[in-house]
């Protein structure tokens, strides 16, 4: 029996690809086991390959295995891109429909298995899938009744005739494989897992969540991939809470409605990918200005332009962190895990009405889309803190002056008021203004209004600016990543550890301001720092010399294909560099 096993599912796009790794995974999530999954999906609707890959682990993963067990192909592309992944003694469970054939000297077990044939005697080719299941399922000696209650809730409500065909197809597809093989069947059988519930979820869904239950009710954007989930969410969610979504007609009108949402005192977000991110740069200023709060997610995908829509890049931070137009406060988080997603979002909200600026909580697409086991989330935690918004009657200003909205203070924070209170009437523009609001370009106000700004963020308040994993005073290695490359990290760490390598880790979740005194002493106490990044240009790499200098120690570990880091790119590449 294995603790652990990577199952991947491959075809043409459109043919049952996510469905079939959709129901395989929440059924053994299910069981209590832990998984971590990665779709590899082409920027268009039908056609082209697409893969699914699933870990399964009797104890937590947060990242892509760098082999595979189970292969299974709809078509003979899926072997030919996937087969390298199998590692010895793996097993290929393919359509006998194409004839598949794999690499006559590969220690791989074949198994040709009818799904196209005995799915269309059940009704339909399109329960092909279903028989790909029980056949894997074969394999690893589950008992498809796992899979029966998913069925029921995805099926249900075509008729219980339509569960049954479904579930006769995984019986055929588990019977076949028993039958072709007998008593020499080649199985991987998981040690049984702890039957815990767990929640199963990508780390959009878990923004969304985490938007919902710190108070949001307000979204306008557009679709874009991969930020679209968080909008889809809540298109479903928000109207049960008295809240609702709209679609802008593109992201400048997305982001300035949110702005507006939140000057009427409503808590509001929008979510974009990089193009979108730079359509809403202006309004950003805006925003930072006029010293009202906002909330944007930054899904990172493959640039530039359109770049690569649908695969795995880091490559937005020098954009979020500078690309507005002159000088504001501004906060950029970074949540490494789908729970950290969760309680982020709702930090971003306070953040945002605290400190009056804008927040934007950056991901990535692995982060966004990879669908993983998450533990209970405790809600417990969350807390709503809104600053300095005033409520209540205010006192009337003297002379009957306007309310000063913009206030010179010593944090840097002015007192807020929403539209319509008694006596808090004030004047709102983009231009350089007074305490009031009304434009002014005095160089003395200009000098105060500036400085207040950028104040704000001296004493920012984030709970973890850097996770930590330190074991060593001095360190022959101290990793340094942000967003998703986490596990992959902590996973090769764990191969150096046990080579004798001694090596720490600061992941980086406070983008800006920068933490550089949580970060430095492990900087100064290692012999080599190494950044992980899917970038060309090593952008953390360089915020890191900027900050935290020591700048002959740090070693750029890049990777720009628009694939995911593997432990052992980073564990391989590392021995390299050092």
């Amino acid at each position: 029996m294995i603790n652990q096993l990577s199952w991947k599912v491959g075809g043409q796009q459109g043919e049952g690809i996510e469905s079939t790794g959709e129901i395989f995974s929440i059924a053994l999530n299910r069981l209590g086991y832990y998984l971590y999954g990665y779709r590899h999906f082409s920027s268009r609707i039908k056609g082209g390959h697409t893969n699914n890959k699933i870990r399964v682990s009797t104890t937590q993963v947060r990242s892509i295995s760098d082999d595979l067990d189970i292969l299974v192909a709809f078509d003979q592309e899926t072997i030919d891109v996937n087969f390298h992944e199998l590692r010895d003694g793996g097993i290929v469970i393919a359509d006998a429909k194409f004839e598949p054939t794999i690499p006559d000297s590969s220690n791989v077990t074949l198994y040709a298995v009818p799904f196209t044939e005995l799915a269309t005697e059940l009704g339909t080719s399109l329960m092909k899938n279903m028989v790909a299941i029980g056949a894997s399922s074969a394999v690893m000696d589950l008992d498809i009744a796992v899979f029966k209650e998913v069925v029921e809730e995805i099926f249900g409500r075509k008729g219980q005739q339509i569960v049954e065909k479904n579930m006769e197809a995984i019986k055929q597809g588990f019977e076949y494989v028993t039958n072709q093989a007998g008593e020499n069947i080649q199985t991987m059988q998981l040690e049984k897992a702890d039957g815990k519930k767990r929640m199963f979820l990508i780390g959009n869904d878990a923004i969304a969540m985490g938007a919902l239950a710190g108070g949001a009710r307000f979204m306008p954007a557009y679709p874009i991939t991969p930020a679209s989930e968080i909008m889809e969410y809540l298109i479903k969610k928000l109207p049960k809470f008295g809240g609702t979504v709209i679609q802008t007609e593109d992201e400048i009108a997305a982001c300035t409605m949110a702005i507006g949402a939140n000057y009427a005192g409503v808590r509001s977000l929008t979510a974009s990918a990089g193009p979108g991110l730079s359509l809403m740069m202006e309004a950003i200023g805006l925003s930072g200005i006029t010293e009202q709060p906002l909330v944007i997610v930054d899904t990172q995908r493959g640039g530039p332009s359109t770049g690569l829509p649908t695969k795995q890049e880091q490559s937005d931070l020098m954009a979020m962190i500078y690309g507005t137009h002159g000088e504001i406060p501004k906060v950029v988080m970074a949540p490494s895990t789908v729970q950290e997603a969760f309680y982020d979002i709702i930090d971003a909200f306070n953040i945002a009405e605290e400190y009056q600026v804008p927040v934007i909580l950056i991901t990535d697409l692995q982060l966004s889309l990879g669908k993983q086991t998450v533990d209970p989330l405790d809600y417990d935690k969350i807390e709503v803190r809104r600053g300095k918004l005033q409520t209540g009657e205010l006192a009337e200003q003297e002379n009957k002056e306007y309310f000063k909205r913009f206030e010179v203070t010593e944090d840097g924070v002015s007192p807020r008021v929403i539209p319509g209170m008694k006596n808090g009437i004030h004047h709102v523009t983009g231009v350089e203004h007074d305490e009031t609001g009304k434009p002014s370009e005095s160089p003395i106000n200009r000098n105060a209004q500036m400085d207040k700004r950028l104040r704000k963020l001296n004493n920012l308040n984030f709970n973890t600016p850097v996770h930590v994993n330190a074991k060593h005073d001095e360190a022959d290695i101290l990793f340094v990543g942000f967003n998703s490359t986490r596990g992959a990290i902590e996973e090769a760490m764990e191969r150096f550890e046990l080579e004798g390598t001694k090596v720490n880790h600061a992941h980086v979740r406070l983008l800006h301001p920068f933490p550089t005194e949580e970060i430095l002493p492990y900087v100064k106490s290692a012999k080599k720092v190494v950044v992980v990044e899917n970038n060309a240009t090593g952008q953390l790499a360089n915020i890191l010399k900027m900050n935290a200098g020591y700048g002959e120690k740090v070693t750029s570990l890049l990777k720009y294909d628009g694939n995911p880091f593997l432990p052992k790119e980073i564990h391989n590449r590392s021995k390299e560099l050092l």
